[in-house]
């Protein structure tokens, strides 16, 4: 079986390389470029989740539907894996495992290539943003993730998955909320329009406090911005940063969103990158150094 793992091909590594990615556009030249011999028979005991999947709560009634179907007419499409020192690890089609073991299957036909953990990243995102719905908060880690694994900015992530800037940078505000706030996102007592106003809100306190209140009152969202006496107001940095790597992560965003490129802090040094010389003299007018 080892035999039949082979590397992605030319026309694949450049589909990663684009700036938009398209994960049907990435099966079909997967599946177009694989061979009878190349789809084999793995035995689902031996298939591990991709380490990147940003999904944790699979729709049951979804699975037990696709189950039948399994049962009924088999696995139309196999699965994509990749080899690893213990079995496999699934690098699409998750949901198709979890379906073929509840309908009793013991093999799953897969096809094995070999992939980075970048693109092993980029691909557990897509398949859950363009098929099935992450959760508003799910979403948000996986951005992060993205964000800091692969060094992108908000505008470059966008372009990535297919989504507006304004989308990533709302998304990403869901995680300055407490657990207890995102608790009640993902059991859609809140929605992404209290979700929003919440973010903007100084204190963890301020955030719990305000979304017990618009749970126990059903308040709408016209409503909940209107008793929102810090609504408009901005997230102030401290000045004194805490040297834990999670304020690290909050002020590099906060510089990447506002410099529009990467940002790293390491080792108490800011590292911004830039393209060329007038990508550069954007930088120094928007922190306003000038020639003297």
């Amino acid at each position: 079986m080892e035999s039949k793992k082979r590397a992605l091909g030319r026309g694949l590594e450049e589909l990663f390389n684009t700036e938009t990615l398209d994960l049907d556009t990435i099966e079909k030249t997967i599946y177009e470029s694989a061979t009878n011999e190349e789809i084999v028979e793995i035995p689902l005991s031996e298939l591990r989740a991709n380490p990147y999947q940003p999904r944790k709560n699979f729709d049951d009634e979804s699975l037990r539907e696709l189950a039948d179907s399994i049962k009924e007419h088999g696995v139309f499409q196999p699965i994509i894996v990749k080899k690893s020192i213990k079995g496999y690890e699934i690098i699409a089609g998750e949901r198709r495992c979890r379906a073929s073991k509840i309908a009793g299957k013991e093999t799953i036909p897969a096809i094995i290539r070999s992939f980075t953990d970048e693109q092993m990243m980029e691909i557990a995102l897509l398949e859950n943003l363009q098929r099935e719905n992450l959760s508003a908060i799910e979403e948000a880690i996986a951005y992060r993730s993205m964000i800091d694994s692969l060094n992108l900015t908000q505008e470059e992530l966008a372009k990535k998955v297919g989504k507006s800037r304004s989308h990533i940078t709302n998304i990403l505000g869901l995680l300055r909320l407490p657990n207890e706030v995102r608790s009640m996102i993902t059991n859609n007592e809140l929605t992404m329009g209290h979700a929003r106003t919440i973010s903007k809100l100084e204190s963890e306190e301020e955030m719990i406090k305000l979304a017990k209140q618009i749970v126990e009152e059903k308040l709408p969202v016209r409503e909940v911005e209107k008793i929102s006496p810090d609504m408009k107001k901005k997230v102030q940095i401290e000045r004194k940063v805490s040297t834990t790597s999670s304020e690290y992560k909050y002020v590099e965003d906060l510089l990447r969103d506002k410099l529009d490129t990467k940002v790293r802090i390491k080792d108490k040094k800011i590292e911004i990158s830039f393209n060329n010389v007038n990508d550069l003299n954007r930088i120094l007018e928007i922190l306003n150094i000038k020639e003297q």
